[in-house]
């Protein structure tokens, strides 16, 4: 069974459409979206749905969502994601939610994959919080490499709708090729990676590339046929 996840609680609404057809999901933890009657409410979800709960924390910039790096102090950041990581914490604890992984958000996300004073930073402010847990973290990445040395169980993860560049990086949602809405194009694109390792770049190149769980955009316009069109393919 291949691990289909996405980001949820972040304003769309569309988690009881969605939960049905992953099986991990990363919650917003209320810096770049989310608030507690949202967690409150994707964490039920979730849980009837036999959904793996993931901690989505950000930079606190719900202006940007996330997407832009943020000018702010080490300790002020370390400090936000510690709000925001313990929030979850005590929400999922009042339904008895096991959180299985943290997954950083959008543009800290990109960040920690080349920067290791950032990623320690994230990792430390994890550690903090759940003590030992599983991070999701992009194949050859800073953050991959962080994580192992500090303890931190990793999990591969790779976008099934997103387009690469040769360095592995996520080719920019400002360009039209940055993110993929086919949902014919996204299945051949997760079937390259899952089987072969390997993922093919817009540069023309062929990549290795190592995937244990796949992540579909919850704002794809596109999302619900994509997911249902991958999960037809790998049952």
């Amino acid at each position: 069974m291949i691990d289909f996840n996405c980001d949820v609680g972040e304003g769309l609404n569309n988690e009881h459409l969605l939960m049905p057809l992953i099986s991990s999901c990363n919650i917003a933890c209320g810096g770049h979206a989310g608030s507690i009657e949202i967690i409150d409410k994707v964490l039920q979800l979730a849980i009837e749905n036999n959904v793996k709960i993931g901690a989505h924390p950000s930079f606190p910039d719900k202006e940007n969502f996330g997407r832009k790096i943020m000018e702010i102090t080490d300790e002020k950041l370390q400090q936000s994601l510690k709000e925001q990581m313990l929030l979850f914490k005590e929400r999922a604890a009042l339904q008895n939610g096991k959180i299985h992984h943290v997954k950083p958000h959008g543009a800290l996300y990109n960040l920690i994959a080349v920067n290791e004073e950032k990623a320690l930073l994230v990792v430390k402010a994890i550690q903090e919080v759940f003590g030992t847990i599983k991070i999701y973290v992009p194949y050859n990445s800073v953050i991959e490499k962080v994580a192992i040395e500090s303890g931190l169980e990793i999990v591969y993860e790779a976008f099934a709708d997103r387009n690469y560049n040769d360095n592995l990086t996520l080719v920019s949602r400002a360009l039209p090729y940055g993110v993929i809405t086919d949902k014919e194009k996204v299945v051949a694109h997760v079937k390259r990676m899952a089987e072969k390792s390997e993922v093919k770049t817009v540069q023309d190149n062929i990549k290795e590339i190592k995937a244990d769980t796949f992540c579909i955009h919850g704002d794809n316009k596109n999302v619900l046929e994509i997911l249902e069109a991958l999960k037809s393919e790998s049952n």
